[in-house]
């Protein structure tokens, strides 16, 4: 038994903000540490955080590869089975490194980038 809670890293598309609040809330609440993105760029029906630029851009994508590092396991908010481009990277990711991953839905393969 580990002397620390499970850490997860939530991957998937900042566009489902109510998803990954959810998931988080969910987990945090069964004594897991959540790891999650930031900053929710494509939020849809909600305000996004100001416009972000190419090079925060691809600083919040690294960060987010060390969320990962940091994770005993990955879970992926994808509703509808979605996986777009920047989460099939993470999950290659969390892949190499050797990380369990888990879906809260299921994945079909035409929707993964």
């Amino acid at each position: 038994m580990p002397d620390r809670p499970e850490i997860v890293c939530l991957c998937g598309s900042t566009r489902f903000v109510d998803e990954m609040s959810a998931a988080n809330r969910d987990l945090t609440f069964a004594g897991v540490i959540v790891v999650a993105p930031g900053v929710f760029r494509r939020a849809e029906g909600h305000e996004a955080d100001e416009s972000v630029t190419n090079e925060q851009k691809t600083a919040l994508a690294a960060l987010h590869l060390r969320k990962i590092d940091l994770a005993d396991r990955v879970l992926v908010v994808n509703p509808g089975g979605y996986v777009g481009e920047s989460t099939s990277r993470e999950i290659a990711y969390a892949h190499a490194a050797g990380k369990p991953i888990s879906f809260t839905d299921p994945q079909t393969s035409s929707d993964t980038a």
